[in-house]
């Protein structure tokens, strides 16, 4: 072996070099200095690993899961109970029974509340537990980390830990190729391909029996009034409303729980009321048809007070220009309003576009005033319900008593008109009296035959 082989294994090893008797022959004894490696302390970490995965998935994550799985069956139980005895209460020996049924079973998920908090108690401390085996083992490969002489591990995880940047790094460069060139991408949304739902369907504290209405969140609202929601129920004739029923939360509104009524005015109908079931809240004001005028109306809620804003004056109201379909009218829905991440807009036909619909920008100063409008082809008398979303119109038609369909668009900056969208709509009740996006939330606000909905918009 030659001298400079020799000096090479020597910077690894030490090594003790003997000649062999036989002559030529030349036999290398190698002697590794280092000491042993301790492979005891290899399976006491592999020990403790084990324990360590046996205790938390076999012996705490199944009695946790029981007991979220049961507290949501039970959950799910007390909800259909709760609806049962709303449809169906007579006031007599039903709902006493069904009420003692529903104080049972808030009982019950109390108790399995008091379980799951106990098994949290356990688990803070399994996991502080944990924390420790963990901190142990991290010690104990550390140490044995330094019996790898030759840092193949080390430099193993390095390479590991470079590749997987890399991959990171070419993610984040497809992820950010550039913005989308799918029209309205003016609202970092794309157009609307679908429509999921309902997320919410409950019948209104009314009853069946008022079947127009509206309701929803205000879509710029004041802090401290995030959280509102607001209902109003036409209660006369299908036809008029004088106030504005507010609630805080929506748990409250589905229950009809602490309303508080704002009234416009003191009977109905009367100068300023709302005619129709087209409306829409937009910083804390109510913007609706005024009663018997082509003119807008705006109701503060605060100061109680309303501003007005004329259409022009061949504008349909009084039904003259209504939403429709072939086996009904929808009266007093000459005007609709919309809101979406820009603002409010009022959307309506006149006979100077031969009842085609005109949609109008709403500034909300005060009084209001109508700033840019555009006209499209689209007959009014066709549509169902309209609504904007990042300045593209939306427009809904009648297919079937289970089924409404978006067929129709209008971009207001490419002033592109689609017919083909094809988006269907599941329907819970055969008519839609109010439909609203609202920009915050991006779900559409729908009141159908006295029943109010939610459904989520899909974009592309």
């Amino acid at each position: 072996m030659s001298q400079s082989n020799i000096f090479i294994l020597l910077i690894f090893i030490l090594l003790t070099f003997t000649q062999s008797a036989r002559g030529k022959e030349c036999v290398c004894d190698l002697k590794n200095s280092d000491p042993a490696f301790p492979m005891n302390k290899l399976m006491e970490v592999e020990t403790t690993v084990l324990q360590c995965i046996g205790t938390i998935t076999s012996e705490k994550m199944t009695d946790l899961d029981r007991l979220v799985l049961g507290l949501q069956q039970r959950i799910k139980q007390l909800e259909d109970n709760v609806i049962l005895l709303e449809k169906e209460d007579n006031g007599n020996l039903y709902g006493a029974v069904s009420l003692r049924i529903i104080e049972l079973e808030i009982a019950e998920i109390q108790d399995l509340l008091g379980k799951l908090n106990r098994t949290t108690k356990d688990y803070q401390h399994l996991s502080l537990q944990t924390a420790a085996q963990l901190q142990d083992m991290k010690d104990a490969m550390e140490e044995l980390e330094k019996f790898d002489n030759m840092q193949v591990v080390k430099k193993d995880r390095e390479n590991q830990r470079v590749k997987r940047d890399l991959d990171q790094c070419k993610d984040e460069l497809k992820a950010t190729a550039g913005p989308p060139t799918v029209p309205p991408a003016r609202c970092g949304l794309g157009r609307v391909v679908n429509v999921a739902g309902p997320r919410t369907y409950s019948l209104t504290v009314y009853g069946a029996s008022y079947t127009f209405g509206a309701w929803g969140l205000d879509a710029n609202p004041a802090p401290a009034d995030k959280n509102k929601y607001w209902l109003v129920v036409l209660s006369s004739s299908n036809v008029f409303g004088h106030f504005v029923r507010q609630y805080s939360t929506l748990s409250t509104l589905l229950l009809g729980i602490g309303p508080t009524d704002i009234y416009i005015s003191s009977s109905n109908p009367t100068t300023n009321t709302i005619q129709g079931p087209n409306m829409v809240m937009y910083g804390n004001a109510l913007y609706y048809n005024c009663y018997n005028t082509y003119s807008v109306c705006q109701f503060n809620m605060t100061t109680r007070s309303v501003s007005t804003v004329a259409l022009p004056n061949d504008a349909g109201y009084n039904s003259k220009f209504p939403f429709a379909h072939l086996a009904t009218t929808y009266a007093y829905t000459d005007m609709d309003f919309a809101t979406d991440e820009s603002g409010v807009y009022v959307i309506y036909a006149t006979t100077s576009n031969f009842g085609n619909v005109i949609i109008s920008k709403v500034e909300t100063s005060n009084p209001p005033v109508l700033s840019q409008t555009w006209s499209t082809s689209l007959h009014k008398r066709t549509v169902t319900n309209t609504f904007m979303v990042c300045g593209v119109l939306y427009a809904t038609r009648y297919l079937d008593k289970e089924t409404e369909e978006i067929f129709y668009s209008y971009d207001t900056t490419t002033k592109e008109e689609r017919f083909d969208l094809n988006i269907k709509i599941k329907k819970m009740q055969a008519n839609i009296e109010f439909l609203n996006y609202d920009p915050r939330d991006h779900l559409l606000y729908v009141y159908s035959d006295a029943y109010i909905l939610t459904y989520e918009l899909i974009f592309q």
